[in-house]
This record gives C-alpha cells, structure tokens and sequence, in this order.
C-alpha cells in the first residue's frame, strides 16, 4: 500500500455547476480538453468565484460522475445554499474512501495528477477494495511553498 489511504468518511453534500462530457470515455485528450474548457470558461465568467462565495470551507471539489448514462463533470463547493446556475446537488455516501494525497503548480494539474494515481496506480493495487461507481472527486484543498495541494477521494466497497 503504497501512495493511498482508505479513510471512514461521513456523508456529504456538494453543490455543483457542470458540462457533459461528450468525448468518448476512452479518449483522455479529448476529455482533458473539456475539462479544461469548462474550467476556464467559469474562472472567467466569474462562476468559480460566487461558488466559492457559498462554501462552508475553502475546499473546491472537482468531480466526476456518471448521471443518466452521461459523463459529467462539476466544479463544486460544500454549501448549505444553492445557486441559480447549479446544475447538481451531488450526494457522497458515507464510508470508506480511497484517498490520493498531491500537490501540483495548478489546480487543472493537481486534478490531472490525482486522478491519473487513483484510477491508474492505486485503485488497481487496493486488493481489498473496490469503486463500483457513483461521484468521485480531487478536493483542492489548499496552497503552500508555491504550489496547490489537495486529495483525490473515491468512493469504495469490500471485495
């Protein structure tokens, strides 16, 4: 077990402004380039900010989840409100997580990283564990020494 934890996690809820994603599931640059799409078009229209504006922490949550067949992607925050533009209240089930620590020299980076660990390294090295779906999320949580740092938290079950 060498660069995750499993952690007991209590139910949460993140308020979320998002974009299907249309590339195929299988083509990362094309998934890569949404992403950052999206990313940029709400850092600049200002919605990244009044999301932030609501939080009950400083955490911003990227997320990832299948809804209705559909690959969607959000930019999130922990809120007791809503917003006119958010598109999902995104329930996370209590219980464990896999979790991926990092740190990077942009958020888009830091949620590349973590993802790319996660899903490419440790989830296929957690025997005893399993993600059969519902959200993930890389968690951006902070910055320090220059660069951003954060954890990728996944969903998993008992094989």
């Amino acid at each position: 077990m060498g660069n995750y934890t499993i952690e007991e996690k209590e139910g949460f809820i993140v308020l979320g402004i998002g974009v299907e994603l249309k590339s195929d599931y299988t083509d990362y640059v094309g998934i890569n380039k949404e992403k950052s799409d999206f990313w940029q078009g709400i850092k600049e229209d200002g919605t990244l900010d009044t999301l932030k504006k609501i939080a009950t922490n400083h955490y911003v949550f990227t997320v990832n989840e299948a809804v209705n067949n559909k690959m969607m992607h959000y930019a999130g925050v922990m809120t007791n409100e809503t917003l006119p533009k958010a598109t999902r209240i995104i329930q996370f089930p209590k219980g464990e997580y896999l979790i991926v620590k990092g740190e990077a020299a942009t958020s888009e980076e830091l949620s590349n990283l973590l993802t790319g660990i996660a899903f490419g390294q440790a989830l296929p090295e957690a025997q005893d564990v399993a993600y059969v779906g519902g959200p993930n999320t890389a968690v951006e949580m902070g910055e320090k020494n220059g660069l951003v740092y954060g954890e990728m938290w996944i969903p998993v079950v008992r094989k």
